[in-house]
């Protein structure tokens, strides 16, 4: 890896912050089709915490994301992740620091189904050429349960099982913060409380960083803070949040 991407390492290593969106824009379209999907929004994502984003369809928590993530790119504004600016980085060293330094979950799970569950576990790592610590990914693994599973190919899992593997991924690499897209969206109430206490013991054992898209008031219950998004901008957070007190925050919202 050359000095510059070294560089950046080290400085998203270092950082009191997982993830920063500063003064942040998207602007879809042009005149009368122009639709502002985000609207000078500012906010801190600190190292160790567990957030949940909500709103209404269209609010803006997608593209949130999906900019936070480096998958999309802001029409103004700056997105970090650690102190590092992601506007600065070229195609290769953006794809080098999501696969490094971001891990994702999906609704969908996307795992590749010709592989195993520990094939799939070790994929992102394996495609950056990184060598994943053997204590961690045994520890990931037994916190997911997933131990007498991992020879196992997708389609002879479980939709929880898979979803288990879809988080241990996300974790193996050790990453600076994970973003997950409702990862409890297509499993039942019992295994979706299976996948979210695990979520809330990697952040508070594991130290790990999650942001979190959901519009299921008892899944942003698990975090420790939610911020609603309406018209692509912050319009209210809520610090330990209980089911009860996102609805009720809804509700005002909704007024």
């Amino acid at each position: 890896m050359d000095t510059k991407t070294d560089s950046v390492d080290a400085e998203v290593s270092s950082s009191k912050f997982a993830a920063q969106a500063i003064n942040a824009s998207k602007i879809y379209g042009k005149g009368e089709t122009e639709v502002k999907a985000l609207d000078n929004v500012s906010v801190d994502f600190e190292r160790g915490r567990f957030t949940a984003v909500m709103g209404p369809s269209g609010s803006g928590k997608s593209t949130l994301m999906h900019t936070l993530a480096g998958l999309d790119s802001l029409t103004s504004g700056t997105i970090k992740i650690g102190d590092t600016d992601l506007s600065n980085l070229s195609e290769k060293e953006l794809t080098l620091m999501r696969r490094g330094k971001v891990g994702f979950i999906f609704q969908a799970f996307n795992l590749l189904p010709t592989l195993t569950a520990q094939e799939n576990i070790d994929l992102p790592a394996k495609l950056g050429g990184k060598e994943l610590e053997t204590a961690w990914l045994d520890r990931v693994v037994e916190a997911v349960n997933l131990g007498d599973r991992l020879d196992h190919k997708p389609a002879e899992l479980s939709g929880g099982q898979q979803q288990r593997v879809a988080v241990a991924r996300a974790l193996a690499s050790q990453p600076d913060i994970i973003f997950a897209d409702e990862p409890t969206g297509n499993l039942d109430s019992i295994t979706g409380t299976e996948i979210l206490d695990f979520m809330k013991v990697a952040v508070t054992e594991l130290n790990q960083t999650i942001v979190m898209v959901t519009h299921d008031a008892v899944a942003a219950s698990y975090a420790d803070e939610v911020l609603f998004l309406a018209d692509g901008q912050i319009v209210d957070k809520l610090q330990d949040p209980t089911a009860d007190s996102v609805l009720d925050k809804i509700r005002t919202l909704g007024r």
